[in-house]
């Protein structure tokens, strides 16, 4: 039986090998269903294989934070500049109208609030399949806290989306939740990554990080898409795009980058020029200063 002891560190990702083609084009997905597949072609661009998803399911633990005190007034202009819509079903179904026609990945565990200091401690499934079929979801969004206290409890609602999804043939995003006491660096993000990808994740979204990255994707077998993390200076979050793309990275799943920004609009057309269409960094930021100006 496997174990920890005398494990040896893992040293060779082929970097220059690129992941199997197996007929579709969103990695290690080849062998799913064809609705597995439709709901994934949603999600990820076709031509460039590649997504950007606006995550504005900061409510489910934080309330009303800035940029986000009115959805129906900062968010729903954005909607047509994202492939994906990443929120809980309160907000989509209150706040975003269904004409918007985007893939949806709903939200679906639910944590402590910020009162608590271990967000972990209350985590668990907040809504079932039937409610996101209704929904028509293209994908479900599984909190997982490896090495956190809420561990164990987070990964068994991961497999057991992963078990529903397979059935309904929808895709499930395992997110690597970072606390306090979790070290962001490219040991724990192969170590989390992985096991989200093998116990069932369709796809994962993790942090960007500079040292690394890159055996952080070429070691999942699944897509990875970076989170966007805290507001950045919108030239240092472009740059943060660019380069996890460059990595292997299939695109972002950014919300305070962009609904934080003084030009939000302007912002997620910039990404999307990083993410679709190959600008540098540089040169998504000179097209947003252009759009502002």
């Amino acid at each position: 039986m496997a174990d920890a002891v005398g494990n040896k560190i893992a040293k060779d990702y082929h970097l220059d090998i690129p992941a199997a083609d197996t007929g579709f084009f969103v990695k290690g997905l080849g062998n799913t269903d064809w609705g597995m597949k439709n709901r994934l072609s949603r999600i990820f661009d076709p031509k460039s294989g590649n997504t950007v998803m606006l995550a504005f399911d900061h409510g489910y633990f934080m309330g009303a934070t800035a940029g986000l005190e009115r959805l129906d007034v900062t968010i729903a202009p954005l909607c047509e500049y994202a492939d994906v819509l990443m929120a809980t079903r309160g907000a989509i179904r209150s706040c975003i109208p269904p004409t918007a026609n985007k893939a949806i990945c709903l939200r679906a565990t639910h944590d402590t609030s910020v009162l608590f200091e271990d967000l972990s401690t209350g985590s668990g499934m907040a809504l079932d399949f039937e409610d996101a079929i209704r929904m028509n979801a293209s994908a479900l969004a599984i909190q997982c806290f490896i090495g956190g206290s809420g561990e164990a409890a987070s990964v068994e609602a991961l497999c057991r989306a992963a078990d529903q999804g397979a059935k309904f043939g929808i895709p499930v995003l395992g997110v690597t939740a970072v606390g306090k006491e979790m070290a962001r660096n490219e040991k724990y993000f192969m170590l989390a990554t992985r096991m989200l990808a093998e116990l069932g994740a369709t796809f994962v979204k993790t942090y960007y990080i500079e040292e690394g990255f890159e055996n952080v994707v070429a070691a999942c077998p699944v897509p990875i898409v970076i989170a966007g993390g805290k507001k950045l200076p919108e030239n240092e979050a472009l740059d943060m795009a660019y380069k996890a793309i460059q990595a292997g990275a299939k695109g972002v799943d950014m919300g305070r980058n962009v609904f934080q920004s003084e030009h939000p609009v302007e912002m997620i057309k910039a990404i999307r020029k990083v993410v679709h269409e190959g600008f540098t960094g540089k040169e998504a930021f000179e097209f947003f200063t252009d759009a502002i100006n």
